[in-house]
């Protein structure tokens, strides 16, 4: 999915393109130094020829005429211009595209939890968990795992919306299954749209509404919300309610997942 991007935003791309074409040398870009330039960093034409452009659609890209470049030439510009993640980022909004590099490992599993987010996990004392857009859960505390004891700490699938509509130990620990399995349902969806393509998230919809009525009529129903956090009541073992808040952090290096914290717990009897 991509947004036509405005008049500001054409501009400001290329501006920015103008701005680190001009700091790069012919010398870091592997280029081979020919005669005197009159101007410092690289032509245009260079730039076009590195990221396997038409010199003059890139020529096009810096006046911030009204044209449409494909995430994938989008990819190859950021990378002959040596662009930082932010910048790159920065390149993708500009242009109203999504960047490719977000869709990781598509055709399998999830890569695995960047270290950073990893000691993130440690660090925090409160549940929390790290999570894909196809709600794999990729790292976890040990406060989790013995919050979802039963399935965190088995080795099995780590889907969170296997749990939650396939798995018998969501049913008895999510107080409030049914409505809480709406939401979740809800809160899934705004992530699906942004990945409808994408044949194992297809996949897994497909899997889920064959399995789980409750998922196929929720499905069905088309509401979609945001995953903003809220109470969240868990079941322990002993009839006790635990309540907690939680908390969806988008990583800034990493945007295409969620670390989910469920903070301030306190317990009462049923």
């Amino acid at each position: 999915m991509s947004k036509t991007p405005s008049e500001a935003q054409r501009r400001a791309l290329g501006e920015f393109l103008k701005a680190h074409r001009a700091r790069l040398s012919p010398e870091s870009a592997g280029l081979a130094v020919t005669g005197r330039r009159r101007t410092p960093g690289l032509r245009r034409e260079e730039v076009a020829h590195l990221a396997g452009l038409s010199a003059t659609w890139y020529c096009w890209m810096e006046q911030g005429r009204d044209i449409s470049v494909s995430p994938h030439a989008l990819t190859r510009l950021a990378e002959a211009l040596q662009l930082t993640p932010a910048e790159r980022a920065y390149l993708f909004d500009l242009t109203g595209k999504r960047d490719p590099a977000l869709h990781h490992d598509e055709a399998g599993g999830s890569q695995a939890a960047p270290p950073a987010l990893q000691a993130a996990l440690t660090a925090t004392g409160c549940p929390a968990y790290l999570m894909d857009h196809r709600w794999n859960l990729m790292a976890w505390n040990p406060a989790a795992e013995r919050l979802f004891a039963g399935w965190l700490d088995r080795p099995e699938d780590h889907n969170l919306l296997r749990f939650v509509f396939l798995h018998p130990v969501a049913r008895r620990l999510i107080v409030d299954w049914d409505e809480r399995a709406r939401r979740v349902l809800a809160e899934f969806r705004a992530d699906y749209s942004r990945h409808l393509e994408e044949g194992p998230m297809t996949a897994l919809v497909e899997e889920l509404l064959a399995a789980s009525a409750v998922f196929a009529v929720g499905w069905r129903e088309q509401q979609v919300y945001g995953r903003d956090g809220g109470e969240r009541l868990f079941r322990g073992a002993g009839d006790e309610v635990h309540r907690y808040e939680q908390v969806s952090l988008l990583p800034a290096a990493r945007p295409d997942l969620k670390l989910v914290m469920l903070t301030g717990p306190a317990a009462r009897a049923l």
